[in-house]
């Protein structure tokens, strides 16, 4: 005989697995792209008016940086918009995973062309218009270190989840599960936005470095030097990225801690826990699928109550197996 229920209530209840920052970073981003916009516009009408085709390329690439952050926001925007859509079987939390993977992909294709370029550099020199290109790059630091002022503007790391649970941690949670944990409650959308931003930014400080010494120094090769180490710093956050939004795509389980926990709970009193499923449904959300083996007369109630105290499983389904 098998029983089967949720976890923590029998009626309805709500799949909206949204992190709490939602609505918040949904306004910093789209904040973002008007300032993006704004500067690609004013890049391009000034170089066209003064004959800059330098001043042109950097409004083209900052169209690209808009396109990137307006994955983001939309992201964001439909993630809510089909919240309570019942068509999404768990959810729309994963919206922002799916974004911030498909960011990922495209940091690692800027990565492999600044490393082509760079390389290319190295093989043919070419000449740089170093009164041009330095303010230029100065710019576009000005302008990523706003965006990610922006992005970051009262951020915080909130635990809480809209079922008005409050977080908290066994004192004898190890270094291990916390980073675990933080994983779990992170909003890989604007992790990726904010990627992105920095990323320009990490170029345009080494492009002004390297265009500095070659000016002054004669060091031509310094710009392409420059370029390639951005390519390598770009690609090693594209693949963090991709690792760790991948792994909740696939449903990978997010807190092998928590798991074994969750196990421990369950079998304190002798029964046995015979499949556990435990992924990811959207920032600070767990879902969690336990089937139970037990010879004694215990109903799905109880191991509600057992659960009760994990306030990161959003959305529980328990199976009673009766021996």
């Amino acid at each position: 005989m098998t029983d089967q229920g949720p976890a923590f209530q029998i009626s309805p209840h709500s799949h909206v697995f949204l992190g709490p920052d939602h609505e918040r970073a949904e306004r910093r981003t789209w904040a973002v792209i008007i300032l993006c916009t704004i500067m690609m516009v004013a890049e391009i009408v000034g170089g066209a008016l003064f004959g800059s085709l330098a001043l042109i390329a950097d409004g083209l690439h900052m169209s690209t940086h808009a396109g990137a952050l307006l994955l983001a926001a939309l992201a964001y925007t439909f993630a809510r918009k089909y919240a309570e859509d019942p068509s999404f079987t768990f959810g729309t939390g994963k919206f922002g995973d799916l974004a911030g993977y498909s960011s990922a992909i495209v940091l690692a294709m800027i990565a492999l062309l600044i490393g082509y370029e760079a390389v290319s550099r190295f093989l043919d020199p070419v000449p740089i218009a170093f009164n041009e290109a330095i303010p230029i790059a100065a710019l576009g630091l000005l302008v990523n270190s706003a965006s990610a002022w922006l992005l970051a503007g009262g951020h915080h790391h909130e635990h809480g989840h809209s079922h008005g649970h409050t977080h908290d941690h066994d004192h004898d949670d190890d270094h291990d599960h916390d980073h675990a944990d933080d994983m779990h409650h992170r909003d890989n959308n604007m992790r990726a936005a904010v990627v992105h931003v920095m990323a320009d930014a990490a170029v345009s400080v080494l492009v002004i470095v390297g265009l500095l010494l070659a000016r002054t120094f004669g060091w031509l090769w310094m710009d392409p030097l420059a370029g390639l180490i951005g390519a390598l710093v770009i690609a090693s956050w594209s693949v963090a990225l991709i690792r760790d939004t991948g792994a909740i795509l696939l449903d990978r389980t997010p807190d092998p801690g928590m798991a074994e926990k969750v196990r421990v709970a369950i079998e304190s009193d002798g029964d046995r826990v015979t499949d556990l499923h435990l992924w990811r449904l959207g920032p600070g959300h767990l879902g969690a699928i336990v089937s139970v083996a037990t010879s004694a007369p215990r109903e799905v109630a109880d191991y509600r109550q057992k659960l009760a105290h994990f306030h990161d499983l959003s959305h529980v389904t328990v199976e009673v197996q009766r021996l």
